[in-house]
C-alpha cells in the first residue's frame, strides 16, 4: 500500500542543513494499522505529510497504492490525494465560516451531492443534530469527529492521522481512536503519528522514529 525507499527530507537554513528525515525505508501493507511514535522534532509529521503527497522529499521514492505520487504533476497528485487519502490533524483544520456538513463535504469533488452521505456518516459518528453548527460552536470532541467524518467521506484507501488525540480529553480521545479502529477493521489502512502510547493498543505495528531515522519497529499483534 505504502512503500518508502531511502527517503530523506532536508531543510537548508542559514545555520546549515537540517535532516528532518534521514534515509527512511518503510513498507506498510494494505489493511495495516501502523503507529509512528517519536518525540517532538523526530520527523514524524514530516513523514506523514510526505506520505500524503503534501511535502516533496529531497531524496528517495514514495509509492502509494502502486503510484509514484511525486512523479505526478501537482493537479494530478491533488486529485489522487482527494480520492485515496483521508487526513486527520491534531488542530482539526476545519473552516471556521462553514458549518459541520459543509466542512465534511469539502473533501469531495462532488460537493453538495455528498450531503446525504455526509449526514449518515455524522450520525454514525454521534454528531447528528449539529450539522448546521460552525466549528466555534462545537466541543473539541465534536470538532475531531467532524474532521474524522471529512477524512472518511470518500471511503479512502488510506487514512493519515497526526496526533489525533492531542487536543482531546481521555474520553473523547478513546472515541476518536475507536472510529479509526473501526475504519481499519473494515479493511482500511491507517497510519497514526504520535508522541504518546494511547493508540498503541490498536496498532499492528509500532515504528519508533528519532532524529529523522527509524530506530526500531515492533509487531504489536
Amino acid at each position: 500500500m505504502v512503500h518508502l525507499e531511502n527517503l530523506s527530507k532536508i531543510y537548508r537554513t542559514k545555520r546549515g542543513e537540517i535532516k528532518a528525515l534521514d534515509d527512511v525505508s518503510l513498507h506498510i501493507e494494505q489493511g495495516e494499522f501502523v503507529v509512528v511514535r517519536g518525540h517532538s522534532g523526530s520527523g514524524k509529521t514530516t513523514l506523514l505529510l510526505t506520505i500524503g503527497g503534501m511535502l516533496r522529499p529531497s531524496m528517495g521514492n514514495i509509492v502509494v497504492d502502486g503510484k509514484d505520487i511525486y512523479s505526478m504533476g501537482d493537479r494530478r497528485r491533488a486529485n489522487f490525494r482527494a480520492e485515496n487519502i483521508g487526513f486527520v490533524f491534531q488542530m482539526f483544520h476545519l473552516i471556521p465560516y462553514l458549518n459541520v456538513v459543509e466542512n465534511v463535504i469539502l473533501s469531495s469533488h462532488s460537493g453538495k451531492k455528498k450531503t446525504p452521505e455526509a449526514k449518515k456518516l455524522l450520525e454514525r459518528l454521534n454528531i447528528s443534530g449539529r450539522e448546521t453548527h460552525k466549528p466555534s460552536e462545537l466541543s473539541a470532541g465534536e470538532r475531531q469527529r467532524t474532521a474524522i467524518a471529512r477524512a472518511l467521506l470518500n471511503q479512502p484507501k488510506l487514512v493519515l492521522a497526526d496526533e489525533p488525540t492531542g487536543n482531546l480529553d481521555p474520553e473523547n480521545a478513546a472515541e476518536a481512536v475507536g472510529y479509526l479502529s473501526e475504519y481499519h477493521r473494515n479493511g482500511g489502512t491507517v497510519v497514526v503519528v504520535t508522541h504518546g502510547e494511547a493508540v498503541d493498543q490498536f496498532a499492528d505495528r509500532i515504528v519508533h522514529l528519532k532524529e529523522g531515522k527509524i530506530q526500531q519497529m515492533e509487531d504489536n499483534g
